[in-house]
């Protein structure tokens, strides 16, 4: 059961930190935080170091090295189209990543942990904005239902821990993020980094129009990458309970309101067109920040500014992108 004599207080920055996950967008921010913030014994290791799906490996890890401290930021991701086409592997992938630290961190005397999930663990038809008592009430968007499932079995897996062993486990769920290392490719990548890459070459190939996925009319929130590791240090700062998180900016834009400020920050003048044969997805998703914010906190980028800094830094690593395409085409179909 859980501990009552535990109070969150700021978590010891010289204990030894396990980022999972921390060569990802979610992980290298939170590494970058955390490294800011003067933490001096930050540990992580690369896929070809440590595979997460393989237990084993995982068990060694954590008993070679007993992190007190966890931020799971560890997950195979992607967008509509990935997630609706291979959902056994968003399933698979994801459950055997988080089943793996957790039950290691469990074995290995991990104090603190804390999960990051998705907003997509809420119902498809959830009330605006989505409340975190939302969870498990309806039926959840069928394009990433394999996904969401995956992650809500982490936020009952930190609430078990914490029933049973009475350790101050909490997860934190995070609406849509962007910013710097996230996935530009021109497979799997999510609906903000694949608009500013084709958004970026039609300004440069001076193009006449575009045409976008879907009718333009879902809204969305959207959430800078380095506000969102300065919230899962916050968290684990100042949070204790049952509840997962949402993090988020309590404001949200419709597809086309978010198509006009990548134009704007890339530069395109363009014709801009929608495909409403291609899926939409949910209709509206929006996050309650009300818990986050009477524990004090609050996001710094507006969306405004978030692109265009974003923007620059797709611009000043894009062949690294143009590299990864090349890869894929050589690898085939997987």
């Amino acid at each position: 059961m859980t501990n009552p004599e535990y109070t969150p207080t700021p978590i010891d920055r010289d204990a030894l930190t396990y980022v999972a996950g921390h060569r990802g967008m979610v992980g290298s921010a939170i590494w970058r935080r955390l490294a800011r913030d003067g933490f001096s014994r930050l540990i992580g290791a690369g896929h070809r170091e440590l595979d997460l799906t393989d237990r084993e490996a995982v068990f060694a890890y954590f008993r070679a090295n007993r992190p007190r401290h966890v931020f799971l930021a560890a997950a195979k991701v992607g967008g509509i189209m990935a997630n609706d086409t291979h959902p056994v592997d968003f399933l698979s992938v994801n459950l055997r990543i988080q089943t793996n630290v957790m039950d290691a961190a469990l074995a290995h005397g991990t104090e603190r942990l804390l999960f990051l999930g998705s907003s997509c663990i809420y119902p498809k038809l959830a009330p605006q904005p989505i409340t975190e008592d939302a969870l498990l009430t309806g039926h959840l968007e069928p394009t990433n239902d394999a996904y969401a499932i995956a992650k809500i079995a982490g936020i009952i897996g930190t609430q078990a821990v914490r029933r049973q062993y009475g350790l101050p486990w909490i997860s934190a769920m995070p609406t849509n993020l962007y910013g710097p290392e996230d996935n530009f490719a021109l497979i799997g990548s999510h609906v903000l980094p694949a608009m500013i890459r084709r958004y970026d070459e039609a300004a440069a190939t001076g193009a006449t129009s575009i045409t976008n996925w879907g009718t333009g009319t879902p809204r969305r929130e959207f959430l800078h990458v380095d506000d969102m590791a300065d919230a899962c240090l916050y968290l684990m700062d100042h949070y204790d309970g049952p509840s997962q998180v949402n993090v988020g900016t309590g404001r949200d834009c419709t597809i086309a309101e978010l198509a006009a400020l990548v134009a704007e920050a890339t530069g395109y003048t363009g014709e801009v067109r929608w495909d409403g044969s291609k899926p939409d997805g949910t209709p509206q998703k929006l996050l309650d920040v009300g818990l986050l914010a009477a524990l004090g906190w609050r996001p710094r980028y507006g969306l405004r500014e978030g692109i265009a800094s974003t923007v620059a830094w797709y611009r000043d690593h894009k062949e690294d992108f143009r590299d990864r395409d090349a890869e894929q085409e050589a690898a085939g179909p997987r």
